[in-house]
């Protein structure tokens, strides 16, 4: 889908038919959406192939008086097989033009639609580069915000497994250890996007826009500290948890182990008096049953104090 956008007194405004200089949202187009940028716009066929390609690795690049900045952005999916949320990126492609400021995305997600929804303020269409700084210190900003809930789910998570100790929990644990991977990966990727946006070699900037930039950078370098600190922590937890279940999983072997020694002095006992040996004619069944009582009581108090029982 396509949508026009632009900027009427200081408020982000949807616009019914295209207008020179306003902000192009194509957000999953179709074939002949993504013509009418290619023929119509004059986008380049490269730029728009590879803004669509979810794949595509954060860059910049310029060509014939058009620009490409290719940034990772994150968004929450569930997998269904075992009801786990998991934090992953995809990308969006932002394409300037001399005529207009084009973003293109293969899927819907919660930083172009704040933009849409006019959620932030002080954004100008008409400012191309100051726009496209504005959606990076969104991205940043929106990642801190997942970091955040990754740390919170995490703590929620180990709180149940305290309790509980399921496949469940794990499996949750596992997808947030492999979203911060992905978060650690796209973080990167930015961050050398925005620095080579800060030489000005490629979008020409002005003070106030490497100000900005700078603070966009500062946000993406806490971040990336923030995905390093809780990746270590979730990572020792899972180590912990992991020592915890083999641990407990010994110990019920252990016992099972001393109930089975237990449980094999009737056998032993009785392999014995059903024999076909002399001198045991005149024994009768009370005999090797009160043998038995207290062959099994006496082993119970030795493998107790050795502690076979905890």
């Amino acid at each position: 889908m396509i949508t026009f956008y632009r900027t009427v007194d200081g408020k982000m405004t949807r616009l019914p038919v295209y207008s020179e200089g306003c902000w192009v949202s194509a957000v999953c187009p179709s074939e002949q959406e993504i013509r009418y940028l290619i023929d119509e716009l004059g986008v380049d066929a490269q730029y728009v192939s590879a803004a669509l390609d979810e794949e595509e690795s954060s860059r910049i690049e310029s060509e014939d008086g058009q620009t490409l900045v290719i940034i990772d952005v994150p968004y929450i999916e569930e997998e269904q097989d075992e009801k786990t949320i998991l934090y992953t990126t995809t990308s969006i492609g932002i394409i300037l033009t001399p005529a207009n400021f084009i973003t293109v995305s293969a899927r819907e997600t919660l930083i172009i639609d704040e933009f849409a929804d006019g959620k932030v303020r002080g954004v100008q269409t008409h400012l191309k580069t100051r726009f496209l700084l504005a959606i990076l210190l969104r991205v940043a900003t929106r990642f801190q915000v997942y970091l955040k809930q990754i740390d919170r789910l995490s703590s929620a998570t180990e709180s149940q497994l305290h309790r509980s100790m399921q496949n469940k929990e794990l499996f949750q644990l596992l997808g947030l250890e492999k979203s911060l991977v992905y978060f650690s990966t796209s973080l990167k990727a930015n961050e050398l996007t925005l620095e080579k946006i800060l030489r000005g070699r490629i979008i020409k900037l002005y003070e106030d826009d490497q100000d900005l930039l700078e603070d966009v950078l500062i946000e993406i370098k806490q971040a990336i500290e923030m995905c390093s600190i809780y990746s270590g922590i979730l990572s020792g937890t899972m180590d912990a948890f992991a020592s915890i279940i083999s641990n407990n999983l010994n110990i019920v072997m252990k016992i099972l182990a001393a109930v089975t020694m237990v449980m094999a002095i009737p056998n032993i006992v009785f392999g014995f008096y059903g024999m076909n040996v002399v001198g045991f004619e005149g024994i009768t069944m009370i005999v090797p049953l009160a043998v038995t009582l207290v062959l099994m009581a006496l082993s119970a108090v030795i493998l107790a104090r050795l502690g076979m029982f905890k």
